[in-house]
């Protein structure tokens, strides 16, 4: 990775704290000094993210993710080391030094924007010409006007080979290139390789991001054939977990809520009806990543999946991945179509805008879900729709909206309302109990897992640990370092990223340079930052003195003395049972 002067980055640091960027991405809130929220990066229910405004750092002790405020936006927003510091000098308003910023990566990604941007024109070229009739048609037997197929760049690509392929060649782009992006695909035979387009014979919707890049592509056939649509995988520049299509528009909506549907196409009906906060999932289902991107433009986000199973499905799964960031959210039930472009097209924009003001919340919508299939007139389906709705009740942590949903149940279903409240209790119960062994079960993985790298590393967690502890030891007295060098500490360290670090701090010390995380994140990737971050964050209630490090090193030499003991024995063992091979047998 370049490196980038420590007074450019102590400068950097200071004009961007890591408080005031990270509230941009998560809801935190204070906890003596410092600051709590729900981790970005996994998905939990109780907030185990920390950020330290006293040495401008972050650590989850959920997920172990941790660094500063240029690895954190590298991780939320996918880029590479010099694209997280230009965003930061961006956003700072500093002049980003170019000596020795070799951004060979973001020129790559440069070079990607560029490429997918001169593709899309290609692709609404070909659209708009004898070529595109096809293409042309299909949109406008969808209702979508000149405005709409103009706004969105839609296009075609035509059924070809290597047009598209042959074009980009003509602006200069190599095929490599080409395939790095995933716009051609490639073809290796005996000593052969060819590559042909990606994209043949649908119509394209190009896909940007909310900075204006052209990121992918979707294409759908123009009949029933399959695969029905065909989306952009990862690239450099796209991430099909982060994967939005319209968000670019809809986060200028005066609306502060965002309408999410299943595809694109429902997406763009959406917006040439009005609704320009519509927006649509790409190539994959939900996940937290994505979840916790769209909350950052909005106060509240409309699930709107297709009426059928499928789509219910993915509705309770949104439900699931919203609730544990804490996102609000409700539910349109669709009626009278089977998607959002169904509906708009039999009624038009005041039914599906009446689907929106009716709109239940994850509780209402869980419960009339439960509710599928049962006949409440009978005895038997009075008590499965209980048992069913109690299990939904249990999970709120509301105890008005309880109160209130109880009461209702209790009058539909004549049931009394503290045989409700007891059935509650039960369940309750039950989940606690759950709970803790789950959280048991984690701790064990925890503890197998570090384990198990002591043990891959040739290690044990004794020794293990000793490493880790010198490595805090030395981030707060850099001038222990003569004595671990004259203890040759750097072959005592038998586990790679500790070594590894290690080898980072001693290198930065001996010349002169700061032990600043800020410093630190040119040189370490996001695992040894992780690692680092933890450990400093964990042990900075422990002393940090001499007589511990001496005890460290006798910790990490013993643990030496006993693995050499035991390569020995195991070589000695191998010879034995290699001469025995040779030996002459006795018994003739």
């Amino acid at each position: 990775m370049p490196r980038f002067s420590d007074e450019f980055l102590q400068e950097l640091r200071a004009r961007c704290d890591i408080e005031q960027i990270i509230s941009g991405y998560v809801q935190l809130r204070r906890r003596g000094k410092n600051l709590v929220g729900l981790c970005p990066f996994h998905n939990e229910k109780t907030p185990s993210f920390t950020v330290y405004p006293e040495n401008q750092s972050y650590y989850c002790f959920g997920c172990g993710a941790g660094g500063e405020v240029i690895n954190f936006i590298r991780r939320i927003e996918n880029l590479d080391y010099v694209e997280a510091v230009r965003f930061l000098c961006d956003r700072a308003g500093i002049m980003m030094p170019l000596d020795g910023a070799d951004d060979s990566m973001a020129l790559k990604r440069r070079r990607i924007y560029e490429m997918n941007r001169e593709a899309a024109r290609f692709f609404h070229d070909t659209l708009l010409s004898p070529a595109g009739e096809a293409g042309l048609n299909y949109y406008k037997s969808r209702g979508y006007s000149k405005r709409t197929i103009t706004k969105f760049g839609l296009g075609y690509a035509p059924n070809s080979w290597n047009a598209l392929r042959d074009h980009l060649r003509e602006k200069g782009y190599s095929y490599e290139e080409q395939f790095e992006a995933n716009l051609l695909q490639r073809s290796v035979k005996s000593d052969r390789t060819s590559y042909y387009d990606n994209f043949r014979g649908r119509v394209i919707v190009p896909i940007i991001d909310v900075r204006g890049n052209v990121v992918a592509f979707g294409g759908r056939v123009l009949d029933d054939s399959k695969p029905k649509y065909i989306n952009t995988a990862d690239t450099p520049v796209y991430k099909k977990s982060l994967g939005v299509f319209g968000l670019n528009f809809a986060k200028n909506s005066k609306e502060k809520t965002l309408i999410l549907v299943e595809g694109y196409m429902d997406a763009i009906s959406l917006h040439q009806a009005g609704f320009d906060n519509a927006i649509a999932c790409l190539g994959t289902a939900l996940t937290g990543e994505m979840a916790r991107l769209l909350m950052r433009y909005a106060d509240e986000v409309l699930l709107c999946y297709d009426a059928d199973e499928a789509g219910q499905k993915a509705t309770q799964k949104a439900i699931a991945i919203f609730s544990s960031i804490g996102a609000k959210q409700r539910v349109i039930r669709l009626s009278g179509g089977k998607d959002p472009d169904e509906i708009l097209r039999k009624y038009g924009p005041e039914r599906f805008r009446s689907l929106i003001e009716g709109a239940s919340n994850e509780i209402e919508f869980k419960l009339l879900r439960a509710r599928d299939g049962l006949d409440l007139h009978t005895d038997d389906g009075r008590l499965k729709y209980l048992n069913l709705a109690a299990e939904v009740l249990a999970d709120v942590n509301n105890a008005i909206a309880v109160d209130i949903y109880v009461s209702r149940l209790s009058e539909k279903l004549e049931v009394d309302k503290q045989a409700i409240l007891s059935r509650l209790e039960l369940i309750r119960k039950r989940k606690r109990s759950q709970s803790r062994k789950a959280a048991f079960q984690t701790v064990q993985k925890s503890f197998s897992a570090d384990a198990g790298r002591a043990a891959a590393a040739g290690s044990s967690l004794r020794g293990r640990k000793a490493q880790k502890r010198v490595l805090t030891l030395l981030c707060g007295n850099p001038d222990f370092l003569p004595e671990l060098r004259s203890r040759q500490a750097e072959t005592l360290f038998d586990d790679p990223l500790c070594r590894r670090i290690y080898e980072v701090l001693a290198a930065r010390i001996e010349s002169g340079g700061s032990l600043d995380f800020t410093a630190l994140s040119g040189e370490l990737s996001r695992e040894e930052m992780d690692l680092l971050v933890g450990e400093c964050q964990k042990d900075k209630a422990l002393p940090g003195s001499r007589q511990e490090l001496h005890d460290c090193i006798e910790t990490l030499q013993s643990e030496k003395k006993k693995q050499q003991s035991k390569n020995t024995q195991a070589s000695a063992l191998e010879g034995d049972d290699f001469r025995a091979l040779f030996r002459p047998n006795d018994k003739k």
